[in-house]
């Protein structure tokens, strides 16, 4: 069987999150690893809604390093909740907010912005006291901010453009009728908070109109959204409400203003507000916070552990080499040229796509189990040889190259604290032992004992 070179070459695209609930194809190149990372947690996260607590919301916490899997397991959750009913709005959150300088109400604004945006085939009331406060938001922002040639008057109010004719809201987004009440307000935060995304000084502004009415922001969203959504949602037949808000967990650890690092001011100081709408809401979370002074009262906010997704273990504890691991991560590669085979078939073809079967294993060793680097040097592997199959030395010239990337960014001291955690398979326990995980030169497993953690095989490659 003849592969395409160009056509592997876009399966293994690093950038693609597989959509298991959408993609046939997709749900070909899933594999699933819950049976080698220490449980089943996208499971757990589902049963905590659909079983345990169908009618109260619930707020959950998601946690891993950066290109784990994370987004591909949440896409999954949105699945397997929909197919038992619950109504999912899923989203990226890093295309809403700038990541390096995020509040609690960016984040609440946000979420009711694609709930409202997900309900626009439902009759709800216009949600008055959230349009009073965007009002006053678009009025702040009036010298600021022009659409279509026009200044906003405040929102909500219909303005025409004369040049046209045409009907628009505040903001100058387009309607009919029949489109105004929860719509219009969706498209009114659209406006406001893509305009002040790339504007410091403006963002600036807005929050300090907001931040004093974060708690009377939450009441109107519960009040005039997500309840009477829910309520709505029920008479068509649905069980529930869930958001599931990814990339949380780039927010950068930068620090606010006043010194505290923006990581704990939103998921400590601001845990409870987080936790405040009346739905269930899936957060992802820096994984740094694991590891925070302040971890303990992050659990006391959100009343649950966070769920960590770790890496899949190419070694075990003891450094043997774990065969199922390494027998699934063959399959994540395999799976991209014959998604149509079964597994042991795929096997077979192992030499079509590599010069032996050593440089697939060397591929999934030197990855550390880590999805997207498997993907990203597989890619870049397929890129600079130009076909198939894959030579071991054009492998060893990928690896080489991250490897050099990588080592350049590591101190003397940090050499140590690695040394230290390839033999103890632990982290030191030393206040800035966080940025081992954060900058990826430490990965965490788990098994039947915990957690354990190692050194990223690619450093030492």
């Amino acid at each position: 069987m003849m592969v395409d070179f160009k056509e592997f070459f876009k399966a293994t695209d690093p950038s693609k999150t597989l959509s298991v609930g959408d993609s046939e194809l997709d749900r070909k190149y899933y594999i699933d690893f819950s049976s080698v990372r220490g449980g089943k947690i996208i499971e757990d996260l589902k049963n905590n809604i659909t079983l345990w607590s169908p009618e109260q919301p619930t707020c959950q916490l998601l946690t891993g390093h950066i290109g784990c899997g994370k987004s591909t397991e949440l896409l999954r959750l949105k699945a397997e909740l929909e197919r038992e009913g619950f109504h999912v709005v899923y989203f990226e959150s890093s295309k809403d907010l700038e990541m390096g300088d995020v509040d609690v109400g960016d984040i609440l604004l946000a979420i009711a912005k694609r709930v409202s945006e997900s309900l626009d085939r439902l009759t709800l009331e216009e949600p008055k006291r959230l349009k009073s406060i965007l009002q006053g938001a678009a009025k702040l922002l009036q010298t600021e901010l022009e659409f279509d040639n026009f200044e906003i008057e405040a929102l909500g109010n219909k303005v025409t453009a004369s040049k046209e004719g045409i009907t628009v809201d505040a903001l100058g987004n387009q309607f009919s009728a029949g489109k105004e009440g929860i719509t219009v307000v969706a498209m009114g935060i659209a406006k406001i908070t893509a305009k002040v995304k790339h504007s410091p000084d403006l963002r600036s502004k807005l929050r300090g109109y907001l931040e004093p009415q974060t708690n009377g922001i939450i009441d109107a969203i519960n009040k005039e959204i997500l309840e009477p959504a829910i309520a709505k949602l029920k008479q068509h037949g649905k069980k529930g409400l869930v958001a599931i808000v990814d990339n949380l967990d780039r927010v950068d650890s930068s620090p606010k203003p006043w010194g505290r690092p923006q990581q704990e001011y939103l998921f400590v100081d601001r845990g409870e507000q987080l936790r405040s709408l009346h739905c269930h809401v899936v957060y992802t979370m820096p994984l740094a916070l694991r590891f925070s002074n302040d971890f303990s009262t992050l659990i006391e906010r959100f009343i649950s552990e966070p769920q960590v997704l770790p890496m899949v273990p190419v070694l075990c504890r003891d450094g043997s080499e774990n065969t199922e691991g390494m027998d699934l991560l063959r399959q994540m590669v395999l799976a991209r040229a014959f998604p149509q085979l079964e597994p042991e078939k795929r096997l077979e073809k192992i030499t079509t796509l590599f010069e032996d079967a050593q440089t697939l294993d060397r591929l999934c060793q030197i990855s550390g189990g880590h999805i997207r680097y498997v993907i990203r040097i597989l890619n870049d592997g397929i890129k600079r040889q130009t076909g198939l199959p894959i030579a071991r030395q054009t492998l060893e010239d990928v690896i080489r190259a991250y490897r050099n990337e990588r080592t350049l960014a590591i101190s003397d001291e940090e050499w140590e604290l690695l040394r230290r955690v390839t033999e103890r398979k632990q982290l030191p326990k030393k206040q800035d032992d966080h940025i081992l995980i954060r900058s990826m030169f430490v990965y965490e497993y788990r098994d039947a004992a915990g957690s354990w953690f190692d050194i990223n095989p690619i450093l030492l490659a």
